[in-house]
């Protein structure tokens, strides 16, 4: 008797993100800075989470860790073309590199990645935020 192998079924369920938690030291400083930059509200905070609304039914719940030093992580948008320039001059106003590449190794430039800008900056915590006005063309 011998064993078919059958190629895997496509998923028939569609799950989508609806919240993630931000570590921060300072979850009132990460959350204003973060909102500020892409020009978006803080929500009322909910228990010990501080929630960034994305605007697309996602938010990002900050939350308050001061017992060990914070993970960095990275965070990319998806951001309008229209809004990219206004989110760059909010950095420059309030003395924030960014950077074309994720090393950070190429300060005040912007990439034009998968034919979108996009660019790199450190939140208060360290994590690696990315805006970019063009989706990472997959495979």
């Amino acid at each position: 008797m011998s064993h078919t192998q059958h190629a895997p079924e496509p998923p028939t369920t569609v799950a989508h993100l609806n919240h993630t938690a931000v570590y921060a030291s300072d979850r009132h400083l990460s959350a204003e800075f973060l909102a500020a930059v892409l020009g978006l509200r803080i929500g009322a905070p909910f228990g010990p989470f501080l929630p960034v609304d994305l605007g697309n039914g996602v938010t990002l719940d900050y939350y308050e860790k001061t017992d060990e030093p914070i993970q960095s992580q990275h965070y990319a948008f998806l951001v309008p073309e229209e809004q990219f320039d206004g989110m760059i001059g909010r950095l420059e106003a309030i003395g924030v590199t960014y950077y074309a590449d994720p090393s950070h190794t190429r300060p005040g430039r912007v990439n034009d990645l998968f034919g979108g800008r996009g660019a790199y900056f450190d939140d208060p915590d360290g994590h690696n935020m990315e805006i970019m006005t063009r989706p990472y063309a997959r495979p």
